[in-house]
């Protein structure tokens, strides 16, 4: 889906890292939601509370899921993440992400 209709965006965006990974949070009628954000080169370890579900639109990088090794993700592709967790990315390019909460 490369559109959303219907929906509610945050206005203030979510800035982490001193401003390399930027989002902005979509909300639908259904009450779930969705950020939209770009990641700019760097190291960067995330937490989860819930599971999560990211799309890479564009960008290089590789992820490091619990107890799993680096894996690479091309634009185009997706991994899950569990809830309450961690996990890790490496971004070489500056990469374009949607992120699903559920």
């Amino acid at each position: 889906m490369s559109q959303f209709t219907d929906v509610t965006i945050t206005r203030e965006a979510n800035i982490y890292f001193d401003g390399k990974v930027t989002s902005r949070s979509v909300h639908f009628a259904d009450g779930s939601h969705k950020t939209l954000g770009i990641m700019l080169p760097g190291d960067y370890e995330f937490g989860t509370e819930a599971k999560e579900l990211m799309e890479i639109l564009a960008g290089d990088l590789e992820v490091q899921l619990p107890g799993e090794g680096w894996k690479k993700v091309a634009a185009g592709e997706s991994f899950e993440v569990p809830a309450n967790s961690s996990f890790k990315l490496k971004i070489y390019a500056v990469t374009d992400y949607c992120c699903s909460y559920f």
